[in-house]
């Protein structure tokens, strides 16, 4: 006998909402304000975000996970096709898309990119965020919307400013009104699904990045090599990859100084979002050309780090399995014989 499944929660949606958008169009922004905590650097650079990163917002009535996606660009290198991989991946099995459009590089016209990926979702819901609305007046404002409205039937369009948080209560409204029914995935007190070491690399790389100039931000990865957690400190040891050794000079700086306010800089923060105290060693190394090489590319990508660390773990269990069971296993031990006499007759 067959047991049936179990109905969601009468009137309780949720589904998984990935935002897409061109660089800089404030996604990242989006969306740790919606989650309410941040989750996703920030930067005034583009193409900063470079993996899929989930953020979950629960409310009474329904769960919407949203999958932050590195910007919509010309890939040119090895890292740029791996960014746009993440997006494809991202758009798999969503249930709503979010497409988020720059207000104020929009006007007065719709994004033809941006259409372009609405009409290969069709058959699902598709929302447009219009954001940075708070810097263009209404008279701007209306064009746009209808600009977008005549390329694509969408679900909902939705002016707001993720900066100020202006219509975001009215988006995540439209987004529950189109999600279907179902029980959450997740958790309510779960906001994320990153792992901390994830955090703590992108948290130290926004530093870097807003700290430095030229090349450095886009050459720059962050490879956490060693997280200890004791009863009171949190010892974090991590690796910055460039590609030139002038970009390791700028991120050292004069006598260490740039790399120590780096350092400080993301100490504090980590200290605050983990509420613990925190020792931040941080090491800069050299890989030439790092971008344009897919091996360097996916060994520091993150995804390819969580595999290291899961495999490594799993080596460690197997072998404190395998000691407790020799341990415990019965050793066979021969019975003692005293061969003595013989040995004498021999003799």
């Amino acid at each position: 006998m067959t047991t049936p499944a179990a109905k969601p929660q009468a009137n309780h949606r949720a589904g998984f909402v990935a935002i897409v958008g061109r660089p800089n169009a404030g996604k990242s922004t989006l969306l740790n304000r919606l989650v309410g905590q941040k989750i996703a650097i920030v930067t005034s650079k583009p193409q900063t975000t470079r993996n899929r990163i989930q953020g979950i917002v629960t409310r009474p009535d329904g769960q919407i996970v949203f999958i932050d996606t590195p910007g919509i660009h010309e890939a040119k290198t090895a890292l740029n096709k791996q960014m746009l991989r993440e997006i494809n991946a991202a758009v798999e099995g969503i249930d709503v898309l979010l497409l988020m459009a720059d207000a104020i590089a929009m006007q007065p016209h719709a994004d033809n990119m941006l259409i372009d990926r609405a009409k290969r979702f069709r058959g699902k819901a598709v929302i447009l965020a219009l954001n940075k609305v708070d810097k263009l007046p209404k008279s701007k404002l209306l064009p746009i919307l209808e600009a977008f409205n005549n390329e694509f039937p969408f679900a909902a369009m939705v002016p707001i400013s993720a900066l100020k948080g202006d219509g975001t209560d009215r988006l995540v409204e439209e987004i529950l009104k189109v999600l279907p029914e179902a029980d959450s995935y997740f958790p309510e007190d779960q906001i994320t699904d990153q792992p901390e070491r994830f955090l703590a690399s992108e948290i130290i790389r926004e530093k870097a990045i807003a700290l430095t100039y030229h090349e450095v931000p886009h050459a720059l990865a962050v490879i956490v090599d060693k997280w200890e957690e004791k009863p009171k400190l949190l010892r974090i040891e991590a690796t910055m990859h460039v590609e030139r050794a002038s970009q390791k000079k700028i991120l050292i700086g004069h006598k260490g100084e740039m790399l120590k306010k780096v350092g400080t800089q993301a100490r504090k923060e980590l200290e605050e979002l983990f509420d613990t105290k925190i020792y931040l060693g941080l090491f800069v190394k050299v890989v030439l050309d790092w971008r344009d090489n897919p091996q360097h590319v996916r060994e520091l990508d993150w995804h390819t780090q969580l595999e290291a660390i899961g495999e490594d773990q799993a080596n460690k269990l197997r072998a404190l399995h395998q000691f407790a069971e020799e341990a415990n296993a019965e050793i066979p031990v021969e019975p003692y014989q005293d061969n003595s006499e013989e040995e004498e007759k021999e003799n």
